[in-house]
């Protein structure tokens, strides 16, 4: 089969390899659909200590279930499929649990776990365990591929509190962070705001029609947010940026009894916040983070795209087969577009 191999840093060489093989407790995905996601240009240029090299990657992915092992109940031969990327280490407190983003361990698909830049790959019976969800024909393989960043974003959601009537704010409006104002409209939020630098990504995201975008390049984004406010801070604020100042600015801006979620994680090199803890002190304000989803939170991302109630297919903006998976990466380095998608079977 052919795949996309991570020989070292900077270093994806398309080749032949061997199909894989499954277990009796295994079964066989045919890739169809994998959307390149940030993660994955970081491990591509800085690597990561769950990846060793020769490695495959790629965890947002879609497909159809090609071969079974006899001891697999999960899923049978024919089944459209979406994969989510956290997987159950199913030992721990955290996965007896539900949490497996929080496993010590970490299992991830297209890390330690063979991922989907490749024209097949294995779910393995731990994955089997975890986020494989069922996916109906009303939806293309390229947008089920997405509801593994979908299922990150309804995480977040769920730790800030959000329910009806309140204001958010969300600084980012790369892909997640469009999806967060769909999402925020179902959960309840009465007033969406949208904080965006790049012009390119501003245009794509006011098809989502928050109700106010700030450009953050000319305007004051806390003085901004606190004037559509009436002065009190917007209830919940959404950091989907890797931006230190965005974190900064969500504290800042958060109203008394407020959620701030710091979303977007931050470069090793990122310098460290400059945050009065008093500022929290007296708002009595709650500051989460959030990462990963858990197989819950996958299942959900689904039935949402399935029903069209958070859009995705606005955000697919490239589609390349997977021989031409190093301009995928070169448009997603390049933040040429929103989400890539690598078409698996096309040649």
């Amino acid at each position: 089969m052919l795949a996309a191999v991570l020989e070292d840093l900077g270093h994806l060489v398309l080749k032949e390899v061997p199909e894989p093989e499954i277990d009796d407790d295994s079964a066989l995905l045919r890739v169809e659909a994998t959307s390149i996601c940030g993660s994955d240009i970081r491990i591509f240029r800085h690597g990561n200590p769950r990846v060793r090299p020769p490695a495959i990657l790629g965890h947002e992915a879609a497909g159809t279930v090609v071969k079974v092992g006899k001891n697999v109940t999960r899923v049978k031969e024919g089944d459209r499929v979406a994969i989510g990327a956290d997987v159950p280490c199913g030992n721990c407190k955290w996965c007896r649990n539900g949490l497996v983003n929080n496993c010590a361990i970490n299992y991830a698909v297209g890390y330690q776990i063979p991922g989907a830049f490749a024209e097949y790959m294995v779910m393995p019976k731990l994955l089997l365990q975890g986020p494989v969800t069922p996916i109906s024909d009303r939806l293309s393989f390229a947008e089920a591929a997405l509801a593994e960043p979908l299922a990150c974003a309804i995480n977040g959601f769920e730790l800030v509190n959000l329910s009806l009537g309140k204001t958010v704010v969300i600084i980012g409006l790369g892909p997640i962070g469009c999806m967060m104002i769909d999402l925020a409209r179902l959960m309840g939020a009465t007033k969406v705001i949208g904080v965006q630098r790049s012009p390119g990504r501003m245009a794509i995201a006011q098809q989502y029609g928050a109700d106010v975008y700030i450009d953050a390049r000319h305007e004051d984004v806390v003085a901004r947010c606190l004037e559509e406010t009436g002065g009190e801070g917007p209830d919940v604020v959404i950091t989907a940026a890797a931006s230190v100042e965005a974190h900064e600015q969500a504290v800042a801006m958060v109203a008394h009894r407020g959620y701030v979620n710091f979303f977007g994680g931050l470069p090793k090199t990122a310098r460290p916040l400059n945050i009065l803890s008093n500022t929290i002190h007296y708002k009595e304000c709650f500051i989460t983070g959030s990462h990963g989803s858990t197989p819950r939170h996958h299942e959900m991302a689904v039935a949402l795209l399935e029903k069209k109630l958070v859009r995705v297919a606005p955000l697919i903006t490239h589609h390349f087969p997977l021989t031409a998976i190093d301009r995928g990466f070169a448009v997603m380095e390049g933040r040429e577009g929103m989400k890539v998608i690598i078409h698996n079977q096309e040649r």
